[in-house]
């Protein structure tokens, strides 16, 4: 029965390690985890069928399982990150993976009932396993986000699991021994691929940093897996670029345009300039342009990630482009979802600005709808005024427009603007103001920049006709009919 339990975990966590990877190296999360899940239980439905056919030796073909599986399951996570690295056949062996763990997990639990159905009533011994197997893949899917993955990553993850499985086949063997062919020869596999496991596990950094090398072509100078997400830094001479889950953050090279045009037109706009609200924005880039404008009294910087604006105020490779804006007397950080703050903030806010990550995963997605730019409307001041990037309005046009559209509904007044950033090509901005209209020529850069003037600001408000062609299709984004995540893939998923 305890071996039913353990051989439940593990199968629950590899079908999360395989999801959790693809939703981290492809993106749309629901996506991959729907596939997953739906593959995985036809796969096992097969292993099922398939295990009417072993008439024989049934305990030594249940330990042969276990053995498959804790060596094809203990190095799924490597084989994935290895596959995507070096290969193009990622979603071909990540189907193959989720296709052959899937019909060994499926062959475990009839086989373990014949074996154990001589030690009782059969349908009490069912019963057990049953209940058994459904409470391990309770506690099996409880683990894997709560301890596993945020204390040993995904690498190390699959090694430990995998030895889980490989435990319980040699406790098998050792207590069924003398009725198994070759035991001799099964234990001394089982060892040896425990023997590999165990080495691997604690050798994982080394394996992570090789893999990871592959997956940036500069240099990886830190790489931890938060509760949250993969934050990697890279360095190439005097370039320093933040990685989140794969997707880049910023390069030194040229986050000041990004970063001067988020921040200066909407504060151009604003009025009083006493407090400011900062959505996003944890490597501490926003705080930094802020704070060149003395009247600022307090800024509230809220991000979910707290490893992130930790790295902000401690590490050097944060601290050498955001000047230490973290640590300022003026910041106050919430590491908490911006959600709930927005919901729970009783305050009123001069300037709100939205630096976000994009909207490709769920709870991104809720941050991009009218329900949230409602809320947002509503802890501004009565001549408040909002900045959200908003994707590139050309390689995601109707995602561009799905957000700009989704802030007017909010009751904005609102116009788009787009700045050239090597980094990320062409990049998109929406600006909007709250109960007062506004032209591109009432906007002045009053503080010292290196990319933005009152000359270059009119032309940023400027679009060719080809990413104007979209702006009607932009359909308005709700917490019920999440339509921008939809637009946001089918447009990036080419590139």
């Amino acid at each position: 029965m305890l071996g039913t339990f353990f051989v439940a975990i593990a199968s629950i966590i590899y079908e999360l390690i395989i999801a959790g990877i693809s939703s981290y190296l492809l993106g749309n999360s629901v996506y991959q985890f729907s596939i997953t899940i739906g593959l995985f239980m036809t796969s096992m439905g097969i292993g099922a069928l398939i295990s009417k056919y072993i008439e024989r030796d049934l305990i030594t073909k249940f330990i042969l399982i276990e053995i498959a599986l804790g060596l094809i399951g203990g190095t799924v996570a490597m084989i994935l990150f290895y596959t995507y690295a070096n290969t193009n056949i990622y979603v071909l062996i990540m189907y193959l993976a989720i296709l052959v763990i899937g019909i060994l997990t499926g062959l475990e639990l009839p086989l373990l009932t014949r074996v154990i159905k001589e030690y009782g009533e059969f349908k009490i011994i069912l019963a057990n396993v049953i209940s058994i197997d459904y409470i391990g893949g309770l506690i099996g899917s409880v683990l894997f986000p709560l301890v596993l993955l945020p204390k040993f990553g995904f690498i190390k993850t699959s090694y430990i699991v995998g030895l889980l499985n490989l435990l319980v086949a040699l406790v098998m063997l050792f207590k069924y021994r003398e009725q198994i062919r070759f035991n001799k020869l099964i234990g001394a596999i089982l060892i040896l691929i425990m023997i590999i496991l165990t080495i691997g596990s604690f050798n994982v950094k080394d394996i992570e940093n090789y893999l990871e090398q592959r997956l940036y072509q500069d240099n990886v100078v830190y790489s931890n897996q938060s509760k949250y997400q993969k934050i990697v830094i890279t360095k190439d001479r005097e370039d320093i670029r933040l990685y989140l889950n794969g997707n880049i953050q910023f390069s030194s090279k040229d986050e000041y345009r990004y970063h001067e045009a988020l921040v200066h037109p909407a504060l151009s706009l604003t009025g009083a300039k006493s407090r400011i609200l900062v959505l996003g924005g944890g490597d501490g880039l926003v705080v930094r342009e802020l704070l060149k404008y003395n009247e600022i009294r307090q800024i509230d910087l809220v991000d979910l990630d707290k490893t992130v604006t930790d790295l902000a105020q401690e590490s050097r490779y944060f601290l050498q482009v955001n000047n230490d804006s973290l640590n300022n007397r003026k910041v106050n950080i919430y590491n908490q979802d911006a959600y709930q703050y927005i919901v729970s903030n009783n305050e009123k806010y001069d300037l709100a600005i939205i630096d976000l990550p994009d909207p490709n995963n769920e709870s991104l997605n809720k941050l991009y709808t009218v329900n949230f730019y409602n809320l947002i409307y509503q802890n501004l001041n009565d001549r408040g005024v909002m900045v959200v990037q908003s994707t590139s309005p050309y390689f995601a046009p109707r995602a561009f427009w799905s957000i700009y559209n989704t802030i007017q509904k909010a009751g904005f007044n609102t116009k788009p603007y787009h700045a050239y950033v090597p980094s990320f090509g062409d990049w998109g901005f929406t600006l909007a103001t709250k109960n007062f209209k506004f032209s591109p020529h009432d906007i002045h850069i009053k503080v010292p920049t290196k990319f933005l003037s009152d000359e270059k600001v009119s032309a940023l408000f400027e679009f060719g006709k080809d990413t104007m062609q979209f702006k009607s299709e932009g359909q308005v984004n709700t917490l019920i009919n999440p339509s921008l995540i939809k637009e946001y893939y089918n447009a990036w998923k080419g590139y």
